[in-house]
């Protein structure tokens, strides 16, 4: 049994490895380097979080959802105008290598806008709500002569029909509790279920870009899951959000990190 334990002035972290074939190196040095490595980070996980909740505003409570697939939604709630930095920072990324863009879900048009005025060859939008399809067309009128469709239904069932494209942009939400408990309670990010398909339907250097919900980095687990599936990955951060004291998007930090994944 192997037992590391860290003391600090703060917290305590302890940690027991109770399988002898875990974590088997060729030498014992080669463990140790890795479980102090782990835990030195860790513990400097801990001190960055403590620094960062002080910006925390106090939020919604959790509470169950109701299936939105259909729903008949408002502006405030499909999303709220602090994610507009975001949505700039994202449309400005995806739309590096101009071509010919996906967008998963159009919402309220924000990200559509901003697609639209980096200038891109092509623009498919998935989106499987009614109502907003409606908006969708409305919205289209704007752009008469820009080479933009819609494609009705869930993304799960259009991508497959899908050619490759030059940029992703995927800005969508849980449409139901059970989405919500398996692709964000007990997932890295909401977007990992998406990672697959994105890079499955990129051009080689091809861009993906998502809402990353980190507040000032990138976790090492987040890293991994995308070198998976992409070569390499580039981040910056939009800061100084301006969130209300009850967001209702279940986000409290006032920074988020983009990411710029390539194939």
């Amino acid at each position: 049994m192997t037992r590391r334990i860290k003391r600090l002035a703060e917290f305590d972290l302890s940690l027991q490895i109770k399988d002898p074939a875990f974590i088997n190196t060729p030498r014992d040095y080669q463990k140790n380097w890795l479980l102090n490595r782990s835990m030195n980070e860790f513990a400097r996980d801990v001190y960055a979080m403590h620094d960062v909740a002080s910006k925390f505003v106090q939020g919604s409570d959790v509470q169950g959802m109701d299936d939105r697939t259909q729903a008949e939604l408002t502006d405030f709630e499909i999303m709220e105008d602090w994610q507009i930095p975001i949505m700039q920072a994202m449309a400005e990324v995806v739309t590096a290598k101009r071509g010919n863009i996906l967008e998963i879900g159009f919402g309220r048009g924000v990200g559509s806008n901003l697609i639209q005025q980096c200038g891109v060859d092509s623009h498919t939008i998935i989106e499987c709500n009614d109502s907003i399809v409606g908006r969708f067309e409305e919205w289209r009128k704007q752009y008469p002569d820009r080479d933009i469709s819609i494609k009705h239904g869930l993304w799960q069932d259009v991508l497959p029909n899908l050619a490759e494209f030059n940029g992703i942009f995927f800005h969508t939400y849980p449409l139901k509790e059970s989405d919500y408990v398996e692709q964000i309670a007990n997932s890295t990010t909401f977007a990992e279920h998406f990672f697959e398909h994105a890079a499955n339907h990129l051009h080689k250097g091809g861009i993906f870009t998502y809402l990353s919900n980190e507040i000032d980095s990138l976790s090492r687990d987040h890293q991994r899951i995308l070198f998976k599936h992409f070569d390499s990955i580039e981040l910056s951060m939009v800061s100084n959000l301006n969130l209300p004291q009850q967001v209702k998007d279940q986000w409290w930090a006032d920074s988020m990190v983009i990411v710029k994944a390539t194939k």
